[in-house]
């Protein structure tokens, strides 16, 4: 079984880099629960766990391993100095690559993002062409080509999957989309708009279960976007929370999308006057009421995920709203 605390002689099948974080606390329990060996590195931990993709020694430090699956990334919008980014992003893929050609580790699975695509159009799969707005983007843009050269070298012997998730939710996490639920939750919610803008999405149960399948894949280049499909609209995700919480039908107050849009730049004008972050700017009102719709070819593969989206959100809506965790770890991100 995996452990975070096993001596660092011992030799395991997978090892997850940048997996003390949210999906790889997932990843791990899939992994026990396949009875699969496997190590977690994290620079958050001590010991012979510790490991910061920025530094060589300390991935030279550990042991080998059939497979590497890299979750390590710095991807909050708020990195300072933003040269983290390419230091952790694309300086430690060169570092995780070195270290798998050191130890003849021949499968890397990388997690990427959509980020790489930039502002999409919608439905866009693998095939998309790189637009990335921010350094995040970017970043994991250059971080795929380092994977690619190292593919490069043996492609009859390596194997690399790079899976680009939309954006990753479930119990725990404190990122986007929790925000949003918690607003329905409170009874803050109000839906501007018509409502029929389509969300992709990624339960993290799901999408751990995918990086464990992938783990086994033969030799070659593995690309995937994850989504949970099919994709659900607005409407239909804010009715499900609130079916979910209170037993009641239908989105609640709605109001016409312009005057979200200036409601949004009130609170920008606020933000600019108060020197603070707040948690509704005319940007978040934009992206709410904008499609963010990705395809996949996932299904080729033959996985199947073991719980449906709709089946995800009311999980993470029992777990963080109806139920009591609070002695439970939270994982924060943008």
């Amino acid at each position: 079984m995996g452990s975070m605390n096993t001596s660092n002689k011992t030799q395991a099948k997978i090892h997850i880099i940048g997996g003390a974080g949210f999906v790889g606390t997932r990843l791990s329990r899939v992994l026990d629960e396949q009875g699969v060996s496997y190590r977690v590195f994290d620079k958050t931990l001590t010991g012979d766990g510790f490991c910061d993709v920025t530094n060589p020694e300390t991935l030279s430090a550990m042991p080998s391993a059939e497979v590497v699956i890299n979750l390590a990334a710095e991807h909050r919008d708020d990195v300072s100095p933003r040269s983290l980014y390419d230091e952790v992003n694309v300086e430690g893929a060169r570092n995780v690559c070195k270290y798998c050609r050191h130890e003849d580790i021949e499968t890397i699975v990388f997690t990427s993002s959509v980020a790489v695509y930039g502002f999409a159009p919608e439905g866009t799969d693998e095939t998309g062409g790189f637009n990335p707005f921010n350094d995040y983007g970017r970043t994991k843009m250059e971080a795929e080509a380092v994977y690619r050269e190292w593919l490069a070298e043996k492609p009859a012997n390596r194997s690399l999957v790079i899976v680009r998730p939309t954006v990753i939710f479930g119990e725990q996490n404190r990122g986007n989309v929790y925000n949003l639920l918690r607003q329905i939750a409170a009874g803050r919610f109000i839906m501007f708009g018509a409502g029929t803008n389509r969300k992709s999405m990624a339960y993290v149960q799901n999408i751990a279960e995918f990086l464990a399948f992938s783990a086994q894949f033969r030799p070659g280049e593995h690309l995937y976007n994850y989504v949970d499909k099919p994709d659900v609209d607005m409407n239909t995700l804010v009715a499900h929370c609130r079916s979910v919480l209170f037993g009641k039908s239908g989105v609640g107050l709605r109001l016409p999308g312009w005057l979200g849009v200036l409601v949004g730049y009130g609170f920008d004008m606020l933000a600019t006057i108060t020197h603070s972050k707040l948690p509704v700017s005319s940007i978040r009102v934009k992206k709410f009421m904008g499609t963010t719709a990705f395809t996949t070819s996932i299904s080729e593969t033959g996985f199947s995920p073991s719980c449906s989206l709709a089946e995800g959100i009311e999980r993470t809506l029992r777990h963080e709203f109806l139920e009591d965790h609070s002695g439970h770890k939270l994982f924060y991100s943008e």
